[in-house]
């Protein structure tokens, strides 16, 4: 499920504004960035494996932060979702205008949103193998078009009206691997963290995971390998074969590269499976999300209705709640066709790096807590620890403030800050209002109260 959220329209669509920003020098940015996260999910696994819970790290906050800690936290990573959805669902519109150019991406963006609508309706065991299997897909293709981009390189092959030999050279076509100096690679991380978005979702699985101890360390684990792959390995290969300066995001970089090297079959192929990256995408969005509100109900944090599950296990509520929100989606899209999906990219780059940032604070403050329980009674080794414990977990956090500060370097990427501020701010002003002095959640003592978890069929 979290492949399935990090793995599509960041990458897909939103590396070429990252490229434009940066140039070669992405490369960095995804490695430096990859790195913050892999600290961040480690910390998650650490507190999942301990508290195995649907709510996960708004569970967390509440327990080791406070319950108001907890509400921001749940409902900013709800906002997350929706808003990289609507993003997700924009990017699909550019898509298909790759295939039919003169029909309105209003159109296509309905159609995905009435799609997604039916399968998170579905039973959970039809929704899990669903998003399966088109993970595997676009996980395939990854690799396979890595393996023929090698392959291009290798035997020497060259774009048509192409100065440059493929590999190295076009990689440095503008001389530098900073062609836009230290500022452009700071500018980058606006949309590289937006990518990365969605990859917390492991915690929200861990809930209904058969084995929770076992299952997600195993995926936890794989965080860095899938970086290195899927972002960094591809993005230097499509570099290698195409002048990144005349990437213009009029459709995913990946397409406009092999369709420009004069292989339309390629180009054809790889905008099918961006398509199918875009659905997986959202379908996995959609689930984060609803799965999030329904544990937030059972602590009080939400209203109760999003508590309500069909006979198929599903909180239908939810799923409403987000189709609505996917279908102003649909507006948006038509009222903004151009600008949409940089503003929504940078909203939820705040709205992704403040959950990291509660996570962290949330395993800084487990850790505290274990500590003076330590020094009563002397307990084991941590099971399944962060690599260089507060240490590494306090270097990330400051690492996701400073993404948050460089929001405001660019007036495209400024708005985000208003917008997180706004939305911070009423839900502060919701909490005070609705939520505070109502039943639930973590009791005084920091102890779990047993809450109903979403049937999953087992």
């Amino acid at each position: 499920m979290a492949l399935g959220s990090a793995i599509g329209t960041g990458l897909f669509y939103g590396s070429s504004a990252a490229i434009q920003a940066a140039g070669p020098a992405v490369l960095f940015a995804y490695m430096i960035g990859g790195a913050a996260v892999f600290i961040v999910m480690r910390a998650l696994g650490e507190m999942a494996v301990k508290h195995p819970v649907s709510g996960s790290f708004a569970h967390y906050a509440s327990r080791y932060l406070g319950r108001f800690a907890g509400f921001i936290t749940g409902w900013t990573f709800t906002f997350e979702m929706a808003i990289v959805a609507i993003a997700d669902v924009t990017a699909f519109g550019v898509y298909m205008g790759f295939w039919f150019p003169d029909v309105a991406a209003w159109i296509w963006v309905l159609a995905v949103v009435l799609l997604i609508a039916s399968i998170n309706l579905m039973k959970v065991k039809v929704f899990g193998e669903t998003e399966f299997w088109l993970a595997i897909i676009k996980v395939s293709a990854i690799i396979a078009m890595i393996g023929g981009g090698i392959a291009l390189i290798i035997f020497g092959f060259n774009a048509p009206d192409s100065q440059t030999a493929t590999g190295v050279d076009t990689l440095m076509a503008a001389g530098t691997l900073f062609p836009h100096g230290f500022a452009g690679l700071l500018l980058s991380f606006a949309v590289v963290m937006f990518a990365f978005g969605g990859i917390e979702t492991i915690g929200i699985t861990a809930g209904e995971a058969d084995d929770p101890a076992r299952s997600v360390p195993a995926a936890i684990n794989t965080v860095p390998w899938r970086i290195l792959l899927f972002y960094v390995a591809s993005l230097a290969v499509v570099m290698m074969l195409f002048d990144w300066r005349q990437i213009d995001g009029s459709a995913s970089p990946f397409v406009q590269i092999f369709d420009a090297l004069g292989i339309p079959a390629a180009a054809h192929v790889l905008n099918a499976v961006v398509i199918t990256a875009a659905v997986s995408a959202i379908n996995a969005d959609t689930f984060g999300a609803g799965r999030m509100l329904f544990a937030m109900s059972a602590e009080g944090h939400a209203p109760k209705s999003f508590a309500k599950v069909s006979s198929n296990g599903v909180p239908w509520m939810t799923v409403v709640v987000m189709t609505i929100v996917l279908l102003v989606g649909v507006v948006l899209n038509v009222l903004l066709p151009e600008q949409l999906f940089t503003i929504i990219a940078s909203i939820a780059t705040f709205a992704t790096v403040w959950v990291w940032i509660m996570i962290l604070a949330s395993y800084l403050a487990m850790r505290r807590a274990e500590k003076k329980d330590t020094a009563a009674a002397p307990q084991g080794p941590r099971e399944f620890a962060v690599p260089g414990g507060t240490t590494t977990a306090w270097i990330a956090l400051a690492f996701m403030v400073f993404v948050v500060v460089l929001l405001a370097l660019s007036a495209e990427t400024r708005v985000a800050l208003y917008t997180g501020a706004a939305w911070l701010a009423i839900l502060a002003v919701v909490y005070r209002f609705a939520v505070r002095g109502t039943s639930g959640g973590p009791s005084a003592d920091g102890r779990e109260r047993d809450s109903e978890a979403v049937s999953t069929g087992r």
